[in-house]
């Protein structure tokens, strides 16, 4: 066999073989092309089913029928160390563009749901708000959650969720919970006390510090290293505030 007809074979062989690196580009662009119109499908259908949901202007009037039904005032209260404290162990993202927010919620009460556990504080503040003054499935508490951080400012909403929530021991709302627990009005709720009642959002009943004094310190502990991670709190103030008594003495009598 001559040398150049060789070289014709190697040519003609190397021809014949398959673009090995067409095949993945290609797929992929495919993949990608499917993900993005998923996507678009998804938008579609929420836009759809939040246009199907009732709308949340009388959130407010609701959040003051509940507060009246528990004998509370017309205000709503929502001390700044208690917001923090709230936000810092209830929903980091809280202040976050409404749709990181939405999808970090959903993510979480997926696994919540997965574990069966239910609600178990995964859901987002506006979606726990929305459960609380209107009711009904997951997602048309996440649907109606969107809608509320549509339309009221997070300080608003954070206020009525302070104000509807219960905190264990028999007491609604923040004014109730902080005269019952530690004989002062919000405004004047120190650390460690801000702690403990934002600790007991997700199950007030088993983080009763009167009840249960040594989980309920175990959940404030928690809170106010949550404040510190989110750089609420400093360390030093951190473990300040855990020095101090759970329930003062004033509160007990």
């Amino acid at each position: 066999m001559t040398t150049g007809t060789a070289r014709w074979r190697r040519s003609r062989l190397i021809k014949r073989q398959p673009d090995s690196g067409g095949r993945p580009r290609s797929a992929l662009r495919r993949a990608t092309v499917v993900a993005a119109g998923l996507v678009v499908a998804l938008a579609i259908a929420g836009a759809v089913y939040l246009q199907s949901l009732p709308g949340v202007g009388d959130a407010q009037m609701r959040t003051r029928q509940i507060m009246a039904s528990h004998r509370e005032g017309d205000a709503m209260p929502a001390p700044p160390r208690l917001v923090d404290a709230a936000i810092s162990v209830e929903d980091e993202h809280f202040y976050d563009n409404v749709a990181v927010n939405v999808m970090s919620g959903m993510g979480r009460a997926l696994v919540a749901a997965l574990q069966g556990g239910g609600d178990t504080g995964g859901s987002t503040i506006d979606q726990q708000l929305a459960k609380q003054i209107y009711g009904g499935s997951t997602v048309r508490d996440i649907g109606l959650g969107v809608k509320l951080a549509l339309t009221y400012s997070p300080a608003q909403i954070i206020a009525m969720y302070l104000n509807v929530a219960y905190y264990g021991h028999g007491y609604w709302g923040v004014a109730q919970a902080a005269r019952g627990y530690f004989g002062a009005t919000p405004t004047r709720l120190t650390w460690g006390e801000a702690a403990m009642l934002g600790g007991l959002l997700q199950a007030p009943s088993t983080y009763d510090p009167l009840a249960h004094p040594a989980l309920a310190r175990a959940r404030e502990h928690h809170v106010l290293s949550q404040l510190v991670v989110n750089h609420y709190l400093g360390a030093r103030t951190a473990t300040a505030a855990l020095a101090a008594p759970l329930i003062p003495p004033r509160a007990r009598a």
